[in-house]
């Protein structure tokens, strides 16, 4: 491993207190409560038992193995949505990319750090008693350290603990499906370094689905046609002092300009999928009548309100939990901060839908907006334009 000339520290330790160096005394707290927690849980992962089977390392050596060839969003890797068989090993590679990265169309940059490239990282799709077996790459080019925190896990900080990768390694990481529903998965590094590289662009979801599939309250399978997976991002890109976007050469150099703008708690841009636009026009979602889509919807920092204008949930699980029964027939549903959510709709009419965050503001002044380009049949029955627009009646 290379050592700095400067100061004799070997390449790991270098970086390390780098990283260590550029967090809060009080997130230094936090940061050696964690690691203490960690190495707690390393102690009795052996004994514990947190599924209702758990299986020896021998009987996991036998499970079937399925390589998860992931896809960037807003679409999601094949799978089935009633499993076949028993549990099985879904193994997923995931390179993490340090990227230039354009937010809008009028010079709002900024250096994502995104796993395999996107924004949101691609959907993880498996099914409740899989095991997940992700092989985590942060390559020698790239500047920063990082990890994965997956809210779909148990135990060592949803496997952040035992993901931390500088660059040049990559690490191996087993977790089992116990619960269904979606969730979010993202960085956590240490410190402030956390809320950082979140609002760069890395976080992305889970689909953890019911062995048996999606059911109503009654118990009656649920399915769809197509996935529709949104992430929602929140960016706090500064500006300079003649009010122009600041650039900067590399990931990382914002530091400084950008903690300020983060602690506004006011975001510069609200988007889906990365960018402003970024399931609009040309890269609009597509469907048709009488097809059903499942949207999931994940945020990874702040709440959110996604509404189908011209459409409804007609099964919405508000929680991400497909242990619960779903709602039915929302207008609008709600996302916390730090979750995802599901919704399913069969679309009735053709035309353009807008899919967006119902805070409208969000939407329409800081991007949180996306359109559903619908083919089929118009329906008089649903809705009819009486008479055209005219003079009034004198």
């Amino acid at each position: 491993m290379p050592t700095d000339t400067k100061n004799g520290l070997d390449r790991r330790s270098f970086l390390k207190a780098s990283t260590v160096a550029s967090s809060t005394a009080a997130f230094g707290a936090f940061a050696v409560a964690a690691n203490q927690a960690v190495a707690a849980t390393k102690e009795v992962a052996a004994g514990a038992a947190e599924a209702e089977v758990s299986l020896t390392e021998a009987e996991i050596a036998a499970l079937p193995r399925v390589k998860q060839e992931l896809v960037a969003p807003p679409f999601a890797p094949k799978h089935d949505q009633v499993a076949k068989g028993g549990p099985k090993v879904v193994e997923v590679t995931m390179t993490i990319k340090e990227l230039r990265w354009e937010v809008d169309d009028h010079g709002a940059e900024t250096w994502a750090l995104t796993f395999e490239g996107s924004v949101p990282g691609p959907l993880i799709v498996c099914h409740e008693g899989d095991y997940v077996e992700l092989t985590l790459i942060n390559p020698e080019y790239n500047r920063m350290e990082h990890n994965i925190d997956f809210h779909s896990s148990t135990g060592a900080l949803g496997g952040a603990g035992l993901t931390h990768v500088l660059p040049g390694e990559q690490v191996k990481l087993r977790w089992k499906a116990v619960k269904s529903g979606v969730f979010v998965y993202h960085c956590a590094p240490e410190g402030q370094m956390i809320p950082y590289h979140v609002v760069h662009g890395m976080n992305g979801a889970v689909m953890v689905l019911p062995r048996e599939g999606l059911k109503d309250k009654d118990g009656n399978l649920l399915s769809y046609d197509d996935v529709f997976y949104v992430g929602e991002q929140d960016f706090y890109i500064p500006k300079d002092e003649n009010g122009d976007w600041k650039v900067y050469d590399g990931p990382g150099d914002n530091f400084a300009d950008v903690m300020p703008v983060m602690r506004t708690l006011t975001p510069t841009h609200v988007v889906f999928n990365g960018k402003v636009g970024a399931l609009t026009g040309d890269h609009a979602l597509k469907s048709a009548v009488g097809r059903t889509a499942l949207f999931i919807h994940a945020q990874s920092n702040r709440d959110s309100r996604p509404h189908l204008i011209g459409g409804h949930g007609d099964y919405v699980w508000e929680t991400g939990s497909f242990a619960d029964d779903p709602a039915t027939g929302l207008e609008t549903w709600f996302i916390r901060g730090g979750s995802a959510g599901a919704a399913l709709y069969t679309f009735r009419q053709p035309g353009v839908y807008v899919y967006l965050n119902h805070n409208l503001i969000e939407a329409v002044e800081l991007g949180a907006a996306s359109h559903v380009i619908v083919d089929g049949e118009w329906d008089d029955d649903l809705m009819k334009q009486v008479s055209k627009p005219g003079p009034i009646p004198s």
